[in-house]
């Protein structure tokens, strides 16, 4: 008996050790990151090697410009949200939208010196664009939600190549990302090899937080739709989207947001139910000077539901300051 114990046991073991290792892991993706952006963007894609990475952006206004404007998406979306409100910042000047790693159509590398998919890859990669493309010019740079975690973590240490901020909706308190102490269990190397068929289900389920994130749900159109899943098209994006979720993304800024004393707007919908409009207020109140906008019938994405609005809201701030 205790032998057929002793062999049930090296049974599930080995099942246990091995058999992840024996369940097929492929991608949904069909097409290359050119083509897939191509469907979308008809020609007007762009890439640079940014941090070790060819990164994905699209550019309104004239390079010559003497003014930089950037602009971060958050968790989920790409440079196609704001498709709406590239052409009135481009009176601005000189206006970049880029891709985050794991988003968009911004390479998905599976090796790397500094992990892109993780918060000093990703803030190595807008310190490198905005010497590619800013030096000698005032740079603004604009974060929604997770990327307005990103933009207020950089300018706490980068005030003096900074002109101003804008941070929407930031998502500085419930910043939606990794629990850093469980990713020693995410690199298990079992864990890890059927990871990306784990996260997997983003294709379908991510859907739901684009329309909470609507005011008006109903307004969601099937061109946004396309926009939000066309990178799903990609080769690879499971595995990639698996490493930004294995990534260390704590920037830490919640507790430093005092040291900000460049401008700075802040701004939200006032029906945001995925950073709370208070949340946005609060961080308003957090900041040194900075202005505070709410738009009336929105919730998180008002460069989406309300772009002109948005719009003027920032251009409003920029140019008085």
């Amino acid at each position: 008996m205790k032998k057929i114990l002793k062999w049930v046991g090296l049974g599930l073991l080995g099942i246990l050790l091995i058999g992840p290792f024996l369940i097929p892991v492929n991608t949904s993706g069909t097409l290359t990151k050119e083509q897939a952006a191509n469907e979308i963007w008809n020609g007007e894609s762009k890439w640079i090697e940014l941090a070790g990475h060819e990164v994905h952006y699209v550019e309104a206004g004239e390079q010559e410009a003497d003014r930089l404007i950037v602009l971060m998406h958050g968790f989920g979306a790409s440079a196609y949200s704001y498709k709406d409100v590239l052409e009135p910042l481009a009176t601005l000047g000189h206006v970049i939208a880029y891709d985050r790693a794991a988003f968009g159509f911004t390479e998905r590398p599976t090796t790397w010196d500094i992990n892109p998919y993780g918060a000093k890859g990703q803030l190595q990669v807008l310190d490198e664009l905005i010497a590619e493309f800013g030096e000698n010019k005032e740079v603004f740079i604009v974060g929604h939600s997770a990327g307005g975690n990103l933009a207020a973590a950089y300018t706490v240490d980068n005030q003096d190549k900074l002109a101003g901020s804008v941070l929407y909706a930031p998502a500085v308190s419930n910043r939606g990302g990794g629990t850093s102490w469980l990713n020693w269990v995410f690199s298990i190397p079992q864990i890890n090899h059927i990871g990306p068929a784990l996260v997997s289900s983003i294709a379908t389920n991510g859907l739901d937080l684009l329309y909470l994130s609507y005011n008006d749900p109903e307004t969601v159109t099937e061109e946004t739709l396309a926009g939000y899943t066309q990178p799903l098209k990609v080769i690879g994006w499971e595995r990639a989207f698996w490493e930004f979720n294995k990534a260390p993304r704590n920037t830490g800024v919640s507790e430093r947001l005092g040291e900000i004393s460049i401008p700075t707007l802040v701004l939200t919908g006032d029906n945001d139910l995925v950073v709370a409009t208070a949340d946005s207020i609060e961080v308003a109140g957090l900041i040194q000077g900075a202005e505070l906008v709410v738009i009336p019938q929105t919730g998180h994405l008002p460069n989406e539901e309300s772009p002109q609005e948005f719009a003027q809201a920032v251009i409003e701030f920029v140019e008085e300051n």
